[in-house]
């Protein structure tokens, strides 16, 4: 699947190894993406931490991380990353964490991420549960796939299907919600229609405070793009998916920038008996929606057309 310099190195034997043997799993993390692209990773709060909580990953490379079986976070990709020759911080123009340093022990991703979302059912009979988010807005095409989903397809099980969007949004990222690079050149990543106008329609507050009244309608720009991802609160029925022993039985892998047929199109299979989300939108700016659903459509054709151009590196 990776060309060149595809070779895994281990995260948990270069760092502190925090868990070990029966109580691990192992996340693959693998950068296709033609850029380097620094993880970071998150836990929820009362899980273990990981091995590390943060690395640089070029081109090409996949990193092993450990994390215990029990364990429940996100996981995600900062962009155009560096370290000022001022004041020794470093710092992402996308995703940023804010810890000053390229481990984000403990911080989460500042908007706009896409992130992997993860609860591992501890070596349980439960089952994992996992989504791909866009609730915090777009920056990198991502991919998550459990490592027992190859051969689940194969016997027609409803479960350990992979999730994720292939596509690179910010190539047609509407401009109300672009957020540029330096100098205001190209979109760096995509804001959620919550982050951008901080509407209680978009952020599912309020009087949209339920799955009843919350839904993508009528800003869908990412749902139609990519129909698996969590798109919006109470997203559950169409892109939480589940695993069962996952963790046990190869772990996940999950993949920047991964090649078009990576996933197969629809929502998730499973659209009942989903415990409730805990999802967080946020949004630090006011503004009214002024893209027409014709200029969304046309740009969703866009979209269509780079998820065609995606290639493996």
């Amino acid at each position: 699947m990776i060309a060149a310099r595809r070779g895994i190195f281990n995260i948990s034997c270069v760092l502190a190894t925090l868990v070990t043997g029966a109580d691990a799993a192992t996340f693959t993390i693998t950068n296709s993406c033609g850029y380097t692209v620094w993880p970071g990773i998150l836990s929820n709060a009362g899980a273990p931490p990981p091995s590390t909580t943060g690395f640089e990953l070029a081109p090409g490379q996949s990193a092993a991380v450990t994390v215990a079986t029990s364990w429940s976070g996100r996981i995600w990709a900062r962009t155009l990353c560096a370290t000022s020759a001022d004041s020794g911080a470093f710092a992402c123009a996308t995703a940023d964490c804010g810890s000053g340093a390229v481990e984000c022990s403990g911080r989460g991703a500042a908007p706009s991420a896409t992130l992997a979302e993860l609860t591992l059912a501890g070596g349980t009979s439960g089952d994992d549960f996992y989504d791909v988010s866009l609730v915090d807005g777009f920056n990198v095409p991502m991919l998550v796939a459990p490592r027992a989903s190859s051969a689940a397809a194969a016997n027609g099980s409803s479960s350990c299907w992979p999730t994720g969007c292939p596509a690179d949004l910010n190539a047609a990222c509407p401009a109300e919600l672009r957020v540029a690079g330096a100098g205001g050149g190209a979109a760096v990543a995509c804001r959620s229609a919550c982050e951008a106008f901080a509407a209680v329609e978009y952020c599912c507050s309020g009087a949209y405070g339920s799955p009843a009244t919350c839904a993508p309608k009528p800003y869908c720009f990412f749902k139609v793009a990519c129909p698996s991802t969590y798109s919006y609160a109470y997203d559950d029925a169409t892109s939480t998916f589940t695993c069962a022993s996952a963790a046990g039985g190869g772990g996940y892998d999950v993949v920047f920038c991964p090649s078009a047929s990576s996933l197969k199109s629809g929502g998730n299979p499973e659209a009942a008996g989903l415990p409730p989300s805990t999802m967080e939108f946020s949004g630090d700016t006011a503004g009214s929606l002024t893209t027409t659903r014709d200029v969304v459509a046309a740009l969703l054709q866009t979209v269509v057309v780079f998820s065609a151009m995606v290639v493996v590196i």
